[in-house]
């Protein structure tokens, strides 16, 4: 890695542990850093902090207490989650503190080049996608995944090379703290309306996104998706060379499907239906893979091998198991009304749904098409589960039940259910309702399909 030695000896405050401020204290004590972590979790309860405080390493828990910005810190390093409304995050920015996220850090000690994935939905797959490819036939070096992925991007740039690189994953939340981070290059999936309660607006949401193009320049390249009359407005703000890829085949420049064939610039690779995972989001998610890969010089036969053989990723329409003619799939990464749109509109064989969550404020007038075309039957759970209820009743569907949560409801959807059934969890929701995350939701889903087989939960 790259020895830098502007944190030789100064004071810096890491707000926020988890994975991304755990690793990013541990690199800054590396770099000579005179590391503080200020976490709100109590220290009897944070195994993180006792971790560090065991390496020599400053620690603060129970609280963000303001006084502590009275000592002269020279930096923050704060956690994404963390919002910029916090009192000491606000304390900061009034005395002038530089604030940066643990990408940015990352940034600045990897020696090898990077590629930044971003967008309201399919970042996680198509960071993925684009490792997978990377990786295929490879000689020399490695693609490695980081980032919001759940890989923290300061752990792995620590041990990455030349000859390596990063495929690295980028929240709106991340891309608020970089001052110099610059993708060679630079992906958008697509922006949709996600995270207001965090950014204040959507105009601030698009905004932060667009963080990840800013300090490219005409020898980078900027991915982007050129199916909306937005994206294509946004891809004017950048400065790096715009790489188009199209579902709709409304550009030829990059990667596009034409005649259900995916193709590239004039390179026709294979056709869009030998693709392994379904919906017309994942054909998009593809494309933006390919036109990555391509610019990184990539073979065609790598990257359709890849594509015929990907499964997906866990939680994000992942294809659990088929059980007595049923299909069973987890897309417990859906919390958000577009996401779950796009699932639905993957499948063409009849939908059980089950959906539901944290209260953000939406109603679901925009889900009723999709559920109007291809949902049977809704079980719904959580805080939101009387509003889905009325879009299911707007689109008409007669089978409409609430539960207490995805145990209970798996079992009820087996018994609803019929060969060549699709059962999909998509919940629209976050998950804070009811779980600590979206990873615990998605796994009691697959335990529950487990239970299911092993005749625990079915009749």
């Amino acid at each position: 890695m790259n020895l830098v030695t502007d944190y030789q000896n100064q004071k810096v405050l890491v707000l926020g542990l988890a994975k991304s401020g755990f690793h990013a204290a541990k690199l800054l004590a590396k770099l000579g850093a005179l590391v503080t972590v200020n976490d709100k979790k109590d220290f009897d309860q944070n195994p993180d902090a006792q971790s560090l405080l065991a390496e020599g390493i400053r620690v603060i828990t129970g609280s963000h207490p303001l006084a502590l910005l009275d000592e002269d810190f020279k930096l923050m390093v704060k956690n994404p989650g963390i919002p910029y409304t916090n009192p000491l995050v606000q304390k900061a920015q009034a005395k002038g503190i530089p604030i940066i996220t643990e990408p940015e850090l990352a940034y600045e000690i990897s020696e090898a080049p990077l590629i930044g994935v971003t967008g309201t939905n399919g970042k996680t797959t198509t960071t993925t996608l684009i490792t997978q490819m990377l990786n295929q036939q490879r000689s020399a070096g490695k693609a490695y995944v980081a980032g919001n992925i759940g890989v923290p991007a300061t752990e792995v740039a620590q041990k990455v090379t030349p000859e390596d690189v990063m495929v690295t994953e980028l929240s709106s939340f991340m891309l608020m703290g970089i001052t110099k981070l610059r993708p060679h290059i630079a992906v958008l999936t697509n922006i949709y309306t996600a995270h207001i309660d965090y950014h204040g607006s959507r105009a601030n949401y698009v905004k932060a996104k667009m963080r990840i193009t800013m300090n490219q320049t005409k020898d980078d390249y900027f991915v982007v998706n050129w199916d909306q009359p937005e994206w294509r407005e946004l891809s004017q703000q950048s400065k790096a060379q715009v790489i188009p890829f199209s579902r709709q085949g409304l550009s030829t420049v990059g990667a596009y499907v034409k005649d259900g064939q995916f193709c590239y610039r004039d390179e026709v690779l294979m056709p869009v239906s030998e693709l392994n995972i379904p919906g017309d989001h994942n054909v998009e998610n593809a494309l933006a893979a390919i036109a990555v890969a391509k610019l990184e010089g990539q073979n065609n036969e790598a990257i359709c091998e890849v594509l015929r053989t990907f499964t997906g990723v866990k939680h994000r329409l992942q294809f659990v198991t088929e059980w007595h003619g049923r299909r069973f799939y987890n897309d417990s990464k859906a919390t958000d009304i577009e996401a779950t749109e796009m699932a639905l509109k993957g499948f063409k064989a009849p939908v059980i749904l089950l959906a539901g969550g944290l209260d953000r404020g939406f109603t679901f007038e925009r889900l009723v098409p999709a559920l109007q075309e291809h949902v049977k039957s809704l079980l719904l759970f959580g805080e939101t589960a009387k509003l889905l209820a009325q879009a299911g009743e707007a689109a008409g569907i007669k089978d409409i039940q609430i539960v207490e949560n995805v145990a209970t409801a798996l079992p009820i959807a087996y018994q609803k259910s019929q060969p060549g059934d699709i059962i999909l969890l998509s919940p629209a929701n976050a998950s804070w309702d009811q779980y600590p995350n979206f990873e615990v939701r998605g796994q009691i889903f697959i335990d529950g399909v487990a239970d299911l087989i092993k005749g625990n939960g079915a009749n």
